[in-house]
């Protein structure tokens, strides 16, 4: 055993003297570089994902490098049962001086968007017959917890020098959601007679309309028309894969009516991260991060809170749940007037080389996050139901009402670096409730996820 730890430590070691000695040599891009990917995934109510998706960064001279002085991204994704995704984005350092400028377009159809309701452990999720569905007892039972979306959205960030390291940032966001119930007919499209979702089940979301959580318009979606304002500190050496310094932001969005918002309402998020070098030259990090996203008021339409709001060069993030926000536990698991999310992360780049003239890296790291609804929203019985299946037993079995707890989660990934900003990212996280075989909250949050995404989470 003491020879194996000796190997190991002399591997490691090795590893450690190689990376910093490819930093040393690291070639400075300059001009256009490419970055294409193909794109294939499955998902059992979408079918097989089918896209591509193109980064063009603009290094000009090098002499910001491994910053891009511009950056353009371009996908598209389609799902064998009908979803899609088009995404087009502009990223622009010194647009002014001083200013930069991110902007983008994207449109979006999604027949199975999760639909989990309200506070995260005060709803109730029926693993169980999920899982017996999936064993052929009954007929599966995920698209229960299923609703469609049709979302187009434009925006446009600016974020100025206050200072070298303390910026102003402002924005823009529209985005015009439709919403509704499942199309049966896409989520049962090729599947055999007992694996088919009858149309005579309602779905969860159509349950929250009869309870009167969910008002008829609200259900349909509507116009966010929203403005976006803030203040930003950032001591990152680099944005793609950062090994130190910090990066808070604070902004708020105001989504008046006047403006054209459907449902008015306004939220602010708090954010700290931090990335501490334990090994120099970028070999090994920690980073964490620390988030708070809340609702001025008691109010804001639900089609508004399954995102982190974000300004800069990314769009929202689908939360909270799912690759940006919690790993491990289902997208829009954790919706509430107010959340908290916290990360922290151990990145180790154990590889660099470079090959056709670009800098390569391979690295791995391990996480664990967690979030949690700290202020719920209003899910108080009020039956509207005009089709039979408003029941107060129902709503007493789906809507729990009580305080909800940490969903934390754990796992491992491994990335693939180009050119320190082209980043391909592969993870797998599983939520510590599903291990907990005598809680209350076992298999809450599912049983686990794989990601194929880009970049880091923050």
């Amino acid at each position: 055993m003491k020879s194996r730890l000796i190997v190991i430590a002399a591997a490691i070691a090795a590893l450690v003297s190689i990376s910093a000695k490819a930093q040393e040599t690291e070639n400075v891009k300059t001009g256009l570089n490419f970055g294409p990917l193909p794109a294939v995934a499955y998902d059992a109510d979408k079918g097989f994902q089918l896209g591509a998706l193109l980064n063009i960064y603009n290094y000009g001279d090098g002499s910001s490098y491994p910053y891009y002085k511009s950056k353009w991204y371009l996908g598209g994704y389609y799902f064998t049962k009908g979803s899609q995704a088009y995404d087009l984005m502009y990223d622009r350092f010194n647009i002014f001086p001083g200013v930069r400028f991110a902007a983008s377009l994207k449109y979006e159809i999604d027949k199975a968007f999760d639909f989990y309701g309200f506070n995260g452990y005060g709803a109730f999720y029926d693993h169980t017959r999920i899982d017996a569905g999936a064993a052929g007892v009954d007929f599966p039972f995920h698209p229960f917890y299923r609703r469609a979306q049709k979302m187009a959205i434009v925006r446009a960030d600016f974020i100025g020098e206050i200072t070298e390291n303390l910026h102003w940032t402002a924005g823009y966001h529209f985005k015009l959601v439709n919403t509704g119930t499942i199309d049966y007919a896409s989520i049962n499209q090729g599947k055999p007679a007992d694996k088919v979702f009858p149309a005579s089940q309602p779905t969860l979301f159509d349950y929250y309309q009869s309870w009167g959580i969910i008002s008829a318009q609200d259900a349909k979606g509507g116009i966010i028309s929203a403005l976006r304002a803030g203040i930003e500190y950032d001591t990152r050496d680099k944005e793609g894969a950062p090994s130190r310094g910090i990066w808070a932001d604070a902004h708020i969005n105001y989504a008046p009516s006047w403006l054209g918002t459907t449902a008015q309402h306004t939220t602010y998020v708090l954010n700290w991260r931090q990335y501490l070098p334990l090994v120099g030259n970028d070999v090994l990090t920690f980073a964490y991060r620390l988030n708070y996203q809340g609702t001025i008021g008691n109010y804001a339409p639900y089609y508004a809170m399954n995102y982190l709001t974000v300004l800069g060069s990314d769009n929202d993030f689908d939360g909270m749940g799912g690759y940006k926000t919690t790993r491990g536990i289902m997208r829009a698991r954790n919706v509430g007037l107010d959340t908290a999310l916290w990360t922290a992360e151990l990145r180790w780049r154990f590889l660099r080389f470079q090959f056709i003239n670009q800098n390569f890296a391979i690295a791995t790291n391990i996480f664990t996050d967690g979030s949690v609804v700290t202020r719920k929203m209003n899910t108080d019985y009020k039956p509207v139901d005009a089709r039979g299946f408003a029941t107060k037993a129902l709503y007493d079995t789906y809507v729990l009402n009580g305080k909800d707890a940490p969903h934390i989660t754990f796992g491992a990934g491994l990335r693939f670096i180009m050119n320190e900003n082209f980043i391909v990212a592969f993870e797998y996280g599983t939520p510590l409730s599903h291990f907990m075989k005598n809680s209350a909250h076992y298999n809450q949050d599912g049983s686990g996820a794989v990601y194929i995404n880009m970049g880091y989470l923050f």
